[in-house]
């Protein structure tokens, strides 16, 4: 029987059976003409006979679907003799001679086998005049195919392939990739495997069109891709459940927006680096004792925006599921993945990163740029270049990743360098903030902290609270009453969000005891009426001079508890006070139960807001990796509103932006001033995205220097002089200098949407 597969490769078997001698004749006219022809043509023929047994041949054919659709007929054909003459061959060995001889005598028979014989050799003569075109072109292709190119865009191919061929037996990854010893596999396995070689012309690199992905409502396949098994999923997977309406109302009001525009469905993998036993999951076994909720929050409404917007999505929250998604193959770890990426976004958090670096191989280089890391407190430039980290001591534990600065992304928008990703709080309809204005209570008050060791210290100004208010807290214990509460306070214990929602809309205040930081907790309580009081940090904590951020990618400094809280929010749902001062904090609490508020939620905190920002993302951020941004971009030149006053150009390259270019505007910061500060001071705010327009030579200078620091592209008031940097990845928001002044590129923001500018959407 011959086999033809789908790669060109004929296996032909059972070729030999016992039956009589005028049989055998006729049948083998045709069959060993045709292996005759297949060995002369150069096939790799090979036959192996065990006694009586059948041999096999294996020839590869060097033609194309022609020659293929030859080969077809002839194993159709020789099919059909087969089975007729095995079917001779059983009665042959039969006791019944009476009934061979029936079948064997008829002439139609033997005239039908003839028959079959003689077109098998037409068809063979048809084939050798195929297989002899085939090889003459053949010959002097794969001379060039199998070249070793040189292209100065891959100046280390000539050497990877001469380490190849000295070294390619070393892991046996190699050879699962169909490595084999030839120059050939060494060019494919170095350009399409690896990429150290250009793509070869004669293979084929298409890839079909995404579908268009279409908004969802029903989120029982998303709660099954959850999984269960942990009490943290389960805790994911009831807040799932617990806003899919509203989630399913935002997803209306969006797609009216867009009018039926085009997206593209995404392949999405989200792995929750965190939550896996490999990382330690700390987190899981708190749930029900207090522990930080926070990032489970953060994550459960990840994954509801990528589900309802209509994406396909995968879920990991194990080392061995991330390895089955991505495709991670057997061997010592030598080798990328077994494919291309499967996925057009992979999202995850820096303990999923580290495990990507681990089981990807030269890979995560490669599909750098589909990485999303989410990072709660942010992660600057400074920190983000491996190489400048080290050298100029901004090297930590979490960074130096050599990512774009806005694959990173954030609980809240205090870091401009990165992209604002946030969750949702859930929104009141106007029966329930009625419901709530009517029933508060003005003397009663609740603690924001869960954990028995967030009250120690905490009794002096808890003492001036009690003088006004009825207070409320929701610290865990097992048996017996925490020591660290006084006895004044009337402890629920941990609470179920909803019976938590419920005491929420009860209070007035919610206060904070200064930890934890930047929680979803304090917008919770504000979207329920509350006012939210918080202490005020002099000096402002930072890693500079506090543990908690000691160790963490950014410089930033934090001057509240919940600084968004503070900037965004403000008076009269935030208050934010020296606990240290009584009298100031006595003051708060006598203004705040004179006060009358309205539940207030953010528009950027709400599931709309969310739905919003992460479409725009996707649908715009492609190719943000780091070898996306370039320091001097060529393009048309467009006019600038200049407010430097230092004779910076006044227009930058414009080819095509997200943010697009009109919503740019240039300022000049003070010197030690940031430029985000300076932005935030002109109602606006930094966009990373732009420095690389106005990163240009056409400057008015008396001289221009160019180096990599995170504090350039700025001028130096003292030297006269305008700095331009060097390293595209070190562009930042986040750098200072009392040295310079910092030319800002700043942009205008959408209402209650700070990652948006007013024409991004």
């Amino acid at each position: 029987m011959i086999e033809l597969n789908t790669d060109g490769k004929i296996m032909v078997r059972r070729c030999l059976v016992t039956f009589k001698p005028f049989r055998i004749f006729v049948v083998g006219i045709g069959f060993f003409s045709l292996c005759f022809l297949m060995t002369s043509l150069g096939g790799q023929f090979s036959a192996k006979r065990l006694g009586d047994s059948p041999f096999t041949i294996r020839t590869e054919v060097l033609g194309g679907l022609e020659s293929r659709g030859v080969l077809r007929k002839i194993s159709d054909m020789l099919e059909v003799i087969m089975k007729r003459v095995d079917a001779l061959a059983k009665l042959g060995n039969n006791s019944d001679s009476r009934r061979l001889d029936e079948l064997s005598s008829p002439v139609g028979l033997f005239e039908r086998i003839q028959a079959i014989a003689q077109n098998v050799s037409n068809m063979a003569v048809r084939m050798e005049q195929i297989l002899q075109h085939s090889m003459a072109v053949g010959r002097g292709t794969a001379r060039l195919q199998c070249e070793v190119p040189k292209d100065p865009r891959y100046p280390d191919c000539s050497s990877k392939v001469d380490w190849m061929r000295a070294r390619w037996t070393s892991d046996p990854c190699y050879a699962f990739y169909g490595v084999d010893g030839s120059d050939c596999s060494f060019l494919v396995y170095l350009s399409e495997v690896e990429w150290f070689c250009p793509p070869l012309a004669w293979r084929n690199h298409t890839r079909p069109q995404p579908p268009k992905a279409a908004f969802r409502t029903d989120i029982s396949t998303l709660l099954e891709q959850v999984g269960t098994g942990k009490e943290s999923l389960s805790f994911m997977k009831r807040r799932i459940r617990r806003l899919a309406a509203q989630w399913g109302t935002a997803a209306h009001r969006l797609d009216g927006k867009l009018r039926g525009r085009w997206r593209d469905q995404k392949r999405i993998l989200v792995h929750v680096g965190f939550l896996t036993e490999e990382s330690g999951d700390v987190f899981s076994p708190k749930v029900l004792k207090g522990g930080p909720l926070g990032e489970m929050v953060q994550w459960a409404d990840i994954l509801s925006a990528l589900h309802v917007l209509g994406h396909n999505l995968k879920i990991s929250v194990s080392v061995k599921e991330l390895q089955g998604f991505l495709g991670v193959p057997p061997g010592r770890g030598s080798c990328p993945l077994t494919g291309p990426l499967p996925f057009d976004l992979i999202y995850t958090d820096y303990h999923g990163l580290q495990q990507m670096k681990q089981h990807m191989g030269l890979s995560l280089k490669k599909y750098k740029c589909h990485i999303r890391v989410i990072d709660t407190f942010g992660t600057e430039p400074a920190y983000n270049h491996e190489e400048y980290a080290t050298l100029h001591g901004y090297r930590t534990n979490w960074g130096y990743w050599n990512l774009n600065s806005r694959q990173f992304m954030t609980m809240f928008p205090h870091t401009p360098d990165n992209s604002f990703m946030g969750f949702v709080s859930e929104e009141l309809n106007e029966t329930e903030k009625l419901n709530i204005q009517r029933n508060k209570v003005d003397d009663m008050a609740v603690v924001y902290g869960k954990e028995a060791s967030m009250w120690k210290g905490k009794e002096k100004f808890l003492q001036i609270l009690h003088r006004y208010m009825e207070i409320h807290g929701t610290v865990y214990y097992e048996t017996q009453r925490p020591p660290e509460v006084p006895a004044f306070v009337k402890n629920h214990g941990l609470l179920p969000q909803q019976e938590l929602q419920q005491l929420l809309r009860k209070a007035k205040l919610f206060i904070g005891f200064g930890f934890p930081y930047e929680g979803p907790a304090p917008l919770e309580a504000i979207a329920n009426g509350c006012i939210f009081l918080q202490p005020k940090f002099n000096p402002p904590h930072s890693s500079l001079n506090h543990e908690f951020f000691r160790g963490k990618p950014t410089s930033r400094e934090v001057s509240s508890q919940h600084p968004y809280a503070e900037q965004y929010i403000g008076r009269p749902h935030v208050m934010t006070v020296d606990y240290n001062n009584s009298q100031e904090f006595d003051s708060a609490i006598r203004e705040i139960m004179r006060t009358k508020v309205e539940p207030y939620l953010p528009y950027e905190y709400t599931c709309e807001g969310m739905l919003e920002r992460v479409h725009a993302y996707i649908q715009h951020q492609v190719g943000v990796g780091p070898d996306s941004m370039s320091g001097s971009p060529s393009g048309p030149f467009i006019a600038l509103p200049n407010s430097t006053g230092l004779g910076w150009s006044s227009s930058v390259s414009a080819p095509p932006s997200w943010p697009p270019l009109s919503a740019l505007q240039l300022f000049i910061s003070k010197e030690a001033q940031s430029c985000v500060e300076a932005c935030h001071h002109e109602g606006l705010v930094c966009e990373p995205t732009f420095f690389r327009f106005i990163n240009t030579k056409e400057v008015q200078c008396e001289g221009v220097e160019t180096e990599m620091n995170h504090i350039f592209p700025a001028f130096s008031v003292v030297r006269k002089e305008c700095g331009l940097q060097k390293e595209a990845l070190l562009f930042s928001c986040a750098g200072l200098s009392a040295k310079y002044r910092r030319l800002c590129p700043c942009r205008d923001f959408r209402k209650g949407q700070v990652a948006l500018c007013k024409d991004c959407l």
